[in-house]
């Protein structure tokens, strides 16, 4: 295998640097799915799952680091380098201009989403339905 490329058959190691190798040579498709974060305890009961990836118009509550507690919508979702800006938190550069800090999308919570696209719509009802299917069968087995 060439260095640099992609594994299908990699399954998990306990090897940080194989770890990070992967997450890095990982193509878009699978980046997508790094950007998930948590719904919210009121999201999570109307729509019967745990996370989701995030995208632009989403609102979103910083739950880690130095802009704690801050909310706003998603402004820009970086996949080449798996971070979130969101209107708020920003930096005050030396010149006095403001720019938007990079931050991990697992350090963030939504709070609402944006369901102005139907497939995300479709989407997020087939894994909810997915999970209940799945209990049932956990639930008869017993």
């Amino acid at each position: 295998m060439a260095i640099g490329k992609f594994s299908t058959h990699w399954k998990s190691s306990i090897q940080t640097r194989k770890q990070r190798k992967y997450r890095h040579n990982a193509p878009n498709h699978i980046r997508h799915k790094f950007m998930s974060a948590p719904l919210s305890a009121d999201l999570r009961k109307t729509h019967g799952i745990r996370n989701i990836p995030l995208r632009s118009g989403d609102t979103v509550t910083i739950t880690t680091g130095q802009f704690k507690g801050h909310s706003g919508k998603v402004a820009n979702v970086n996949l080449a380098k798996a971070k979130v800006k969101i209107e708020g938190a920003e930096l005050m550069k030396r010149d006095g201009s403001k720019v938007m800090y990079p931050i991990n999308p697992s350090n963030v919570m939504i709070t609402k989403l944006d369901l102005s696209d139907e497939l995300r719509k479709a989407k997020i009802e087939k894994r909810a339905s997915q999970k209940q299917n799945s209990m049932k069968l956990k639930e008869a087995n017993k």
